[in-house]
């Protein structure tokens, strides 16, 4: 990304965690009888990704907008670049950006035509405003589609000039709530690429996110969150390394058989059996090597052909399996676990 010349520079920021982007202790947030984050510890430094990792439903987003003093917490506190989310509000919004899950642009008006408007309401002389539209477009390869009717733009490049319009001026913490949703993956890698180069350029960014994937090649760090609560802490491969098992992946001659090898793997192992996306390879967590040669021992015993099996670590998403439960971040029902 280049160098922007309209960088905030925050003024009077509190001492005592300078070098935090955002500090949060016990944040609390219920509607009705439903409590959505329920105590909520974080600690974020600056120019971090950090990940928030979770099932839908799980108060990523409610999260989110507290930080982002859009939903007032019902206890708790939080500071982000220094200023107290209750307190200061007025300053807090003035050091953030967030972008939601859905493009918050009007269609009707090409690229450049929203990101010139945007600029205008921000304070920008009208050259000013049309200069920094086009640094954007260009940073955000958006340059040939900058005429055309936002409308007409495919998924990625919505999401990308959302991002832009977000960084008028560029924030201290930049908050992504679910930023590649129902992009495809070459949209998604592009999104990626833009995340990785704002937080080189020293943007702090907090995103959730559903795609397991996406927490394990972003985020310096990852917070695993389900109702409402943080449930582990940590890098990828910390998070990887508690869950204290290998991981014992098989892959059957005929896949007929793979009912009858989870049930056998499930027994021996005292672990529920995941089957890949595609259906054709089981996983189950093994505590060690001479639990996981039982078990292959029994598959071959009860007469299941195999064509292959190997030992390895979890990856990010068996951690949240081990973590909730679940499968998949965005699948709360789990319905892809075996038996």
């Amino acid at each position: 990304m280049p160098d922007n010349p309209h960088q905030f520079r925050t003024p009077n920021v509190d001492t005592e965690h300078t070098d935090l982007a955002i500090h949060a202790r016990g944040l609390v947030r219920r509607f009705g009888d439903l409590t959505a984050v329920a105590g909520i510890d974080l600690e974020v430094p600056r120019g971090m990704i950090f990940a928030v990792l979770g099932p839908n439903g799980a108060g990523k987003t409610t999260l989110l907008r507290m930080l982002a003093t859009l939903t007032p917490p019902d206890a708790g506190s939080a500071s982000v670049m220094g200023h107290d989310i209750a307190t200061a509000p007025e300053k807090v919004r003035f050091c953030i950006a967030m972008t939601g899950q859905f493009a918050s642009l009007d269609e009707d008006l090409t690229g450049r035509e929203n990101l010139v408007m945007l600029a205008r309401l921000w304070g920008f002389r009208p050259g000013a405003a049309r200069a920094r539209a086009d640094e954007l477009l260009g940073a955000f390869e958006l340059s040939a589609a900058a005429r055309k009717q936002v409308k007409d733009y495919s998924g990625g490049m919505r999401r990308r000039l959302d991002i832009g319009a977000s960084l008028i001026v560029t924030p201290g913490v930049l908050f992504l709530d679910e930023p590649t949703t129902g992009l495809d993956p070459s949209a998604r890698q592009g999104v990626w690429r833009l995340i990785r180069q704002l937080a080189a350029s020293g943007v702090t960014i907090l995103l959730t996110t559903q795609y397991l994937e996406e927490a394990d090649q972003l985020a310096d760090r990852i917070a695993v969150i389900d109702h409402g609560r943080k449930i582990a802490e940590g890098t990828s491969r910390e998070l990887k390394a508690a869950t204290g098992s290998g991981v014992l992946h098989v892959s059957l001659a005929d896949n007929g058989q793979i009912e009858a090898a989870a049930e056998l793997l499930s027994a021996h192992l005292q672990s529920v059996v995941q089957r890949s996306p595609e259906g054709a390879e089981l996983s189950v967590l093994a505590g060690d090597a001479a639990a996981a040669n039982a078990a292959i021992a029994a598959l071959i015993g009860g007469g299941i052909a195999l064509a292959d099996f190997r030992m390895g670590t979890p990856s990010l998403d068996e951690v949240f399996f081990a973590l909730t439960g679940k499968t998949d971040a965005s699948d709360p029902e789990n319905p892809k676990a075996l038996p």
